[in-house]
């Protein structure tokens, strides 16, 4: 039987195979190294998702949402239950993302918060790995903001594990060394060439900040893709710590 750290490197290796094969065969950056600056840090926060934060997060918000509960009127929860399970998972997955797009907002304006969302933006080069960057305080909040409508107007979250896990797979493919014309689709799913603008090394970003699809961003004027992808990734300046340099002390270069 498998443990946390065996189903984490099976992961990994099955992750690494399939789209270390996409961006090999449809490269964004074709001069992109496979073993690329900080490559190593990058494995570190996979690791400290997989083996620490992600139970740790998953307790948080089950704490935060069994807090809050007591505060949501009934009614709102007793409409909710009388809804067939499409409307529900609907109702869920919509709240979910607008709460997660202005938190996403927020993070990039806010400067508390931009001192945790700011270790997402400073890998150099972006592919599937880098997608894993992230401030474990970060994670906590963008796991509230995705999952909290539903949790309050108590929407049964297992229907939605085939999302979830959909979810997971795509916010790494949309951060991989990948150009993969999807034509419409991308305004259903995102698309790599859509995130890959969200992380342009400007002094502030002002586009792409929706979860995964970009309905939000359509929807409230913040959506961007130009035709070419010639820009800078990363932060301006570049900052590199180690993993625990950016755990312990995010705000600081």
């Amino acid at each position: 039987m498998l443990t946390l750290a065996g189903y984490a490197l099976v992961q990994l290796a099955a992750l690494g195979l399939v789209f270390g094969a996409v961006e090999w065969c449809y490269p964004n950056r074709a001069d992109q190294p496979r073993l690329r600056p900080q490559l190593f840090t990058d494995l570190a926060f996979y690791f400290g998702q997989h083996l620490v934060w992600l139970g740790l997060e998953l307790s948080a918000l089950w704490a935060v949402a069994s807090a809050l509960a007591p505060l949501v009127p009934a009614a709102p929860r007793e409409w909710m239950s009388q809804l067939p399970w499409p409307a529900q998972a609907l109702v869920a997955v919509a709240a979910g993302d607008v709460l997660t797009y202005w938190y996403h907002r927020a993070s990039h304006a806010v400067p508390w918060l931009w001192a945790f969302h700011r270790v997402h933006h400073t890998s150099p080069r972006l592919d599937w790995l880098a997608a894993h960057r992230e401030h474990p305080v970060d994670g906590l909040l963008t796991q509230c903001a995705m999952n909290l409508p539903a949790l309050l107007l108590g929407i049964s979250l297992q229907g939605l594990v085939w999302l979830v896990v959909f979810r997971g797979v795509w916010a790494a493919f949309i951060h991989a060394n990948v150009r993969l014309p999807l034509g419409p689709l991308r305004l259903l799913v995102g698309a790599p060439e859509l995130h890959h603008w969200h992380h342009a090394a400007v002094p502030r970003t002002l586009h792409n900040f929706s979860n995964l699809a970009p309905w939000t961003d359509l929807l409230f004027g913040t959506y961007h893709c130009p035709p070419h992808q010639d820009h800078e990734l990363g932060l301006p300046g570049q900052p590199q710590k180690s993993y625990l340099g950016w755990l312990l002390s995010p705000h600081r270069d």
